[in-house]
This record gives structure tokens, sequence and C-alpha cells, in this order.
């Protein structure tokens, strides 16, 4: 493995050792040792960007199983990177913010900081690798461990919910995406991205394509919070604010955009994916800024305003695949959305990094995040005041901050999609630049309201459940300052990233439009003139300013003191209906009855096989060209039927127990007869082993009773027997005969060949359990052994006085 692998994986590996750090060294809070990683990482990363901002791209392979097309290879170009700085550069700052926010005696930092480790290396994993599949396992990974952070305060009744909340909807949506990877993989034939990207027109073409597409978005859908999949995200507050700052800023809830980015140079130029993707952003964006202003706890206006933001990153990401449609980098009409989008992925990380910092500081100097109950911090709270009022004057889209710039880029990007001409745009396209002019009223709105709750009018410490309000802790602050420079810093100076990490982003996320050897123009200015883009800014000021002048007389209405979103009401019934109806099926299928099991199960299997023999026109029984059986094997088969007729009259375990036996002995017999010695020891190894557990177990139990069985239920499990019977006879005979006449070769033939040379035995049935097949082996012998772990444990219990069991 190359170093690129060891830095995605190491912070799994130094997740391992954070128990032993936290239980060894208490004297020291864990964060300090954990935060030397992402900030080596993030040094790490940074050496790379010579290498993305020339064009250049940097891959490393690493065969994982390369018969499936399953590969770790990670590369790096300009998205990539950008991401990576982002999460070990974010990360960082959250790690040492979390030094000062987490108090190593009341706190369990050996889970927080496995936890956090864990979803950092998931990320890393989501944005370095070209795999589809090895995506898939760390982005299920991240759902994993981002709602570990989210119920790190597991005895709160609302982290439970919002950590099974997000587990739910992104699962879902990862499943989804699992699906839609594997509908380009029998398009493409391959799950790598580069590949994908490389076969784009074989791809739209497909008939699979609208399928794939619309399955691959409702992961990034899910992921990036997005309309109407949004409302996990709010929940999922109830984390401890690092872990907000961190996920729902920078890292988590920004996978789904990555996602779109990456693939939009295989779905980009189709009016689909325009289309979904920006209407998803749009609606997003605005429920997001309406719902932000109805919040009156400030990480709950903190949570929409990020639905919001996401919202808008994701519209111009679908208005900016219609540059594919032209094939046309050098005209910034259409590539300005996207470099607005790529500009404001930056922005929206720090300026929303230092908002839920600052919100942390709040809630942890004055015991409250109301901000009903806040009000007048401005003096006593004078450092946290000025780094909330530079998050918010970026986010409102006020100048000289760096969420001005991108704000006018947003703007310029939706006024220009009118002039596309291309997907009906003529004839609707005046509605997105209205959305996103609305929205943007409302987002100025919450943004002065927050501030001035907060911040403004008379404090009154008889609110508050605190004695004494102070600033906090110089340590607290280092982290959020840091990003309010980086506000200012890229509003003064928005070329300083210009061509070292937008344009290589940009065309990482546009491939194939530029000719070799050029480069995207991105030029950032404060002044364009008297544009448009100026006159709507203006108006959202105006409006936004005329709305919270106006507050007191619409702060009662039923709009602004409703708080709870109306797609709760849905997925809290759902939820409770998927709980009522698997406890309903689970009443009916689990009876605890072995014999109801069996029942369960081959009804399926039949169902299963008699639909597969009807869509295939089978059985087919023909040519079966069968050898001779002989008289005295005809004698063993009839023994052996006999015993089995014998069971179901038999009332004594005993008797059971050794006529069963016989029954397996006679398969062995047969397999001797049939010339598999190799079969037949491992029949008479498994048979000998079955009797003799069981004459000892069941010696010890009480006598059998006789079940009365009802006449209509003893003809179901008649004709169930008989049927599965038939129906594996039928599909043998099937599979055997399709074999001879389409001259299959048996892989029987590949086993006796291999057994010796390749895995060092000569009984081909054991070498077939134990090397073929040897991670089921596996498998079995692991449940096996958990199953022995847990009977030795409740019988320890037991001793110990503990639960009855």
């Amino acid at each position: 493995m190359t170093l690129l692998h060891w830095a995605v994986l190491s912070p799994f590996i130094a997740a391992i050792l954070i128990p032993f750090l936290y239980k060894y060294l208490k004297r020291i809070h864990t964060g300090w040792f954990v935060l030397i990683l992402p900030l080596a990482l993030f040094i790490y990363f940074l050496s790379f960007i010579p290498e993305t901002s020339s064009g250049n791209v940097v891959l490393n392979n690493l065969d994982w199983v390369p018969s499936l097309g399953i590969n770790f290879n990670v590369y790096i170009d300009g998205l990539s990177l950008l991401f990576a700085l982002l999460i070990t550069g974010i990360g960082t700052l959250v790690v040492l913010y979390s030094i000062y926010y987490l108090s190593k005696q009341k706190e369990k930092l050996n889970n927080f900081y496995v936890y956090l480790l864990m979803f950092m290396g998931a990320m890393l994993g989501v944005v370095l690798s070209d795999n589809l599949i090895v995506i898939y396992v760390f982005w299920e990974v991240t759902s994993i461990a981002s709602s570990l952070l989210i119920s790190y305060w597991y005895t709160r009744e609302k982290s439970i919910y919002g950590a099974q909340k997000s587990m739910y909807i992104t699962v879902f949506g990862g499943l989804s995406m699992l699906a839609g990877f594997s509908l380009l993989y029998v398009i493409a034939g391959t799950f790598s991205i580069r590949e994908l990207i490389a076969n784009a027109d074989l791809i739209m073409a497909s008939s699979l394509f609208i399928p794939a597409m619309i399955l691959v978005l409702l992961g990034a859908f899910t992921k990036s919070a997005q309309f109407p999949f949004h409302i996990w995200l709010p929940d999922a507050m109830e984390a401890p604010t690092p872990v907000s700052a961190y996920l729902h800023s920078a890292t988590m809830v920004k996978a789904g955009i990555y996602l779109v980015a990456r693939l939009t140079g295989v779905f980009g130029g189709a009016p689909e994916w325009f289309w979904i993707i920006t209407i998803a952003g749009l609606i997003t964006l605005i429920w997001g800024s309406i719902s932000a202003v109805r919040q009156k706890d400030l990480k709950g206006i903190l949570a929409y305003s990020t639905v919001s933001q996401l919202g808008l990153i994701m519209s111009l990401l679908g208005a900016g695949s219609a540059a594919f449609y032209f094939q046309d980098g050098d005209n910034p009409l259409y590539m300005t959305a996207i470099l607005a989008a790529v500009f404001h992925l930056i922005n929206h990380a720090t300026f929303k990094g230092s908002l839920f910092m600052a919100a942390g500081i709040i809630d942890h100097e004055t015991g409250t995040r109301d901000i009903r109950k806040l009000g007048g911090l401005m003096t006593i709270m004078p450092v946290t005041a000025t780094i909330s009022l530079i998050g918010l004057a970026s986010m409102a889209g006020l100048p000289p901050f760096n969420g001005f710039l991108s704000k006018e880029l947003f703007l310029t990007g939706m006024l220009s999609v009118t002039e596309y001409g291309i997907f009906n745009l003529e004839a609707i396209g005046f509605i997105i630049p209205i959305i996103a002019f609305i929205a943007s009223v409302f987002t100025f709105l919450y943004c002065i309201l927050m501030f001035y709750k907060t911040f403004m009018g008379k404090f009154d410490i008889s609110k508050l459940k605190v004695k004494h309000v102070h600033e906090a802790p110089i340590g607290m602050l280092i982290s959020p300052i840091i990003l309010a420079v980086l506000v200012v810093l890229f509003g003064l100076f928005p070329n300083l990233l210009a061509y070292s990490i937008i344009e290589p982003a940009m065309a990482a996320i546009a491939p194939g439009i530029l000719s070799p050897g050029e480069f995207f123009d991105v030029h950032i200015t404060h002044w364009h003139g008297f544009s448009a883009e100026l006159f709507m800014t203006l108006g959202i000021i105006v409006l936004g300013v005329l709305l919270f002048i106006t507050f007191r007389k619409w702060e009662n209405t039923a709009f602004y003191r409703g708080e709870q979103d109306l797609f709760n009401y849905a997925y809290d019934y759902g939820y409770d209906g998927l709980i009522k109806g698997s406890q309903w099926l689970t009443r009916i299928q689990m009876t605890g009855r072995l014999r109801d099991y069996f029942i369960y199960m081959c009804t399926f299997i039949m169902l299963i096989m008699g639909y597969t023999m009807y869509r295939y026109n089978l059985p087919l029984i023909q040519n079966l060209d069968l050898s001779p059986i002989p008289v005295y094997t005809w004698f063993v088969i009839l023994v052996f039927l006999g015993s089995i007729l014998t069971i179901p009259f038999l009332n004594n375990r005993i008797a059971i127990i050794i006529t069963t036996g016989v029954s397996g002995f006679l398969v062995a017999l047969l397999f001797v007869l049939f010339r598999a010695p190799d079969l037949a020891l491992t029949q008479l190894l498994i048979e000998t082993v079955s009797v003799v557990l069981f004459m000892l177990v069941f010696y010890h139990l009480p006598k059998l009773k006789k079940v009365k069985t009802p006449p209509k239920m003893k003809t179901i499990k008649l004709i169930i027997s008989i049927g599965f019977g038939l129906m594996i006879t039928l599909g043998s005979l099937s599979a055997f005969s399709m074999g001879q006449e389409a001259n299959y070769e048996s892989i029987s033939e590949y086993y006796t060949e291999n057994s010796k040379e390749k895995a060092g035995g000569y009984n081909i049935v054991n070498v077939i359990l134990v090397d073929f097949r040897g991670l089921d082996t596996m498998l079995e012998v692991l449940v096996v052994s958990l199953a022995v772990l847990t009977v030795v444990s409740l019988i320890r219990l037991r001793f110990k006085g503990g639960e009855d069991v």
C-alpha cells in the first residue's frame, strides 16, 4: 500500500489506540493525542496542491477483490483534494475545540474520539476512492459513525431519536445508491469512476440510465439533507457541538454534494439530471430558509440554515451540469454556477463552522440555546459576538465577507440559467431566480434575528440557569477565531484560492470539457458594476430589514410559533407503522416452533423455484444419458426410503435419532457405491457426530408428547413436503439436462484438478469446505463462537446472581 492508502486508513488505526491512551493517560485530555493526526493529514494533503493545480491527477492502485472489479484505488484531483482539506482542516479545529468543550472528568472521551476518528477515516475514504463499491463501504461507515456521535449522550431520549432518524434515512439512501451503482456496472461493466466518465455516452444511451440516476440521487439527497429527506439533520443537533460543527458544516452533509459533483461527468448534460437536482436544490433552499426563521434554538436555526445552504450548492451543481450539454468550458455563462458551487462549498465550511462553535460557546457558558432567554450578550461575550457577527454577515451575503462573493455568483448562476435556451428553460426558467431571491431574503432575515435575539437588547440573568456568565476560555475561542479570520481573508482576497483550489475542483467536476492544457478562467471580484445581481442583493437587504422591523407584528402568528417541520409528522407516522407492521409480522412468523419455520422456508423456496421454472420454461428434462443403476444400489435406496418413511410414525426421541442416523449412514453408503469416497467420509463423520450429540442432549429431555395436529394442517404439511421434494428433484434434473445440452464443463473438474495443487489437500470435499469456500466456513465458525460466548456469558451472569435466564 502507498502512503495515500495509509492516510485514508490512519484514522481507523488511531481509533484502535484511543481506548488505551484514555485508560493509561487519564491526566492528559485524550483530544491532545487525537489532534496530532488530522493536523498531520492536513499538512500532508497540502503538499498535493502544486500537483493538482497543474492539472495532474495522483492515482494509486491496490487490488482488493479484482475478480469482482472491486479495488481500493485512491486518487487525488482538484475535487477530492478540496474535500480532503476540508475534512482534515476543519477536523483539526474541531478536535482542538472539543478539548476545551468536553470535560475529561465528566465525559467518556474514549467513545467520542473513537467515533470521531471512524467518521474522519470514512469521509476520507468516500472522497478519495475511485471504486464505487469501496465508496459505498465508506459511505455506510459514515452513517454508522455519525449515528454514534449523535447518540453520544445516549441517556437523552432526543439523542437516541436523532441518531435513529439519521441512520434510517441515510442508510435507506445508501442502499438505493448501491442499487444505482450496480446498474451502472451492468451498463458499463466497471465500478471505476474514471472509466464510467470515459463511457458516459454509453451510459446515457442505456435504458437503465434513468433508474441508475434516480437511485444514485436518492443516496446523495438523503446524505445531504435535501428536501424531503432534510428532517434528520435538525434532530442531529442533539449531538455535542463539536460534532455539529464537524458533521453538519464541512463533512457528512457534504458527502452527497461530493457524489453529485463527482458523477456530474457521468450524468451531466441530461435534462433529467439538470431538472431533478436544480429543482430539489431550490426547494430545499427555500424550505430550509423559511424553516430557519421559525426556530428559537440557536442550533436549530443553524441546522435549517445548513439545509438551506446545502440546497443552494445543490441547485448550483444542477444548473452547472448544462455545461456538458454545450461542451463549452470557455463560456462563463455555463461555468459560473459550478464556480459558485465550489466557492460557496468552501465559504460555508468556514462561516458555518464558526457559527456552530459560537453557539456551543453560548450554550456552554449560559446553559441555554433558546434565543427567547438570551439577549444582551454583546458586552458580556464580545469575542463570541464578533465571531457570530462575521459568520452571520457572511451567511447573509454582506460585503466584504466571503459569503457575499459566493452569493453574488449564486445569483449570477441562477440568472444565467434563463439564457441557456435548452430544457424548456425559455418557458419556466424565470422561476429559478425568483425562488433564489425569495430564499435569500429569508436567509438574510434569520441571520439578523439570530444575532439580535442573542447579543442585542437587555441581558436578564434570571432567565438562565447559571449564576454568572462570562466569555469562553481562550482555548475554546481559538478554532472559531481561525474560521472567522478565514471568512474575512477569503472575502478580501478571494483569488488566493482561485487557481490553487477552486479551478482544479471545477476541472474535476467538469472533466473533458476543456482541451488538454487549458484552464477555467477564475477571477472573483467584489464589484461587477450595476448589474442585476447587485440590485437583487439590495432588494434582499431592503426586504430583509423590513421583515425584521415588522417582526413584532408577525412573531405571534402560527407561522412563527410553530417550529415542528411538517415532514416530521410523516416520518413519525411512518416509523410507528413500520414498528407495528414488523411486530405483526413477527407474531405471525416467530412462533417458536421449528416446524413452522421449516414450512415458511420450504414455501418460499418453492415459490422462487416455481417462478424461475415458469419464467424460463422449465423443467427441461431430456437427453439425461443416465448410467445404469445396479440391483444392490436399488436395495440400499429402498432401505433408505423405508427409514425416512418410518420417522413420522415414531414417538420415542431415541428411536427417531437412531432412525435418522441410519438414513444418514445409508446416504454415505450411496456415496461409496457412486465412487465418491471423500464425500462419504465427510458424511460419515458429520452423521456420527450428529447422532452422538443428539443422543447426549435428548436423553435428558422429558418424554415426547403426542402433538395433535388438525387434519387440515396435516394436509398442508403433506402438500408442502411433496411439493418441495418434487421441486428440488425437477430443479436438479433440469440443471443436469441443461448442462449436458449446452455442453457445460462440470465445475467438479476444477476442484479435481486444483485441490492438491492450490490447496494442498487430497480430500476434495474438505478442501472445498476449508479453502475454496473458506470465507463461508470462517463466518460459520464465527457464528458458532459467538453463540458459545453468549451461552458462557449467560451462565456466568446467573452464577453471579444477575438476570434470570
